[in-house]
């Protein structure tokens, strides 16, 4: 019996290429992970070492070959990490253009605590589309990850690569598991 199911979407920023860290972390915990990338995402990772932690394909496209997919348990928690200005803004305004998108769009709408990290730098998160989506995501009890009661900030323009080797991995799935907990909580009538 596992702890839980976390379905992960991983988005075209440096920091993806960490990702098996939340992977690592998740299945300590006794949880089981999936990975779906962003078609920019899958520059980014590494299927192969993914797909050995998690038991689980890359999962990227709406196409697959015959039996290459399996179904997966339904998904306990969200993470959306690293998330980039162009995801955030598609998931606030719904779009679901990509095989990832869509995966986000539908486990938001069936309600699946879900925790977004960011990894912008500051003159795009300074901007008001992003500052107006972070507000919309949150408005919709999505916990977004950013800001200094968070402890993580954009970074400085040009300031990524070193920024990336302390995104908070550890935390976002932390942040999950609370919100799973949470929504348990609250279907089984407890406080």
């Amino acid at each position: 019996m596992t702890a839980g199911h976390l379905q992960v979407v991983v988005c075209g920023a440096g920091p993806a290429t960490d990702v098996l860290q939340l992977a690592q972390v998740a299945g300590t915990r006794g949880w089981t992970v999936a990975v779906t990338a962003t078609p920019s995402a899958l520059d980014f990772i590494d299927p192969t070492a993914i797909e050995a932690a998690t038991g689980s394909p890359i999962r990227s496209s709406y196409q697959s070959s015959p039996g290459a997919r399996r179904s997966l348990p339904p998904a306990d928690a969200l993470v959306v990490a690293p998330a980039t200005y162009n995801s955030i803004s598609k998931i606030a305004l719904g779009l679901a253009d990509n095989y990832a998108m869509t995966s986000v769009a539908e486990l938001i709408g069936r309600q699946v605590p879900t925790v977004i990290v960011p990894f912008v730098n500051a003159a795009l998160a300074a901007r008001a589309p992003f500052q107006r989506a972070v507000a919309a995501l949150r408005d919709e009890r999505i916990r977004v990850l950013l800001g200094s009661e968070d402890g993580w900030d954009p970074h400085q323009p040009g300031g990524g690569n070193e920024r990336q080797k302390a995104f908070p991995w550890a935390v976002a799935f932390e942040t999950a598991t609370q919100l799973a907990k949470e929504a348990r909580s609250a279907v089984a009538g407890h406080p």
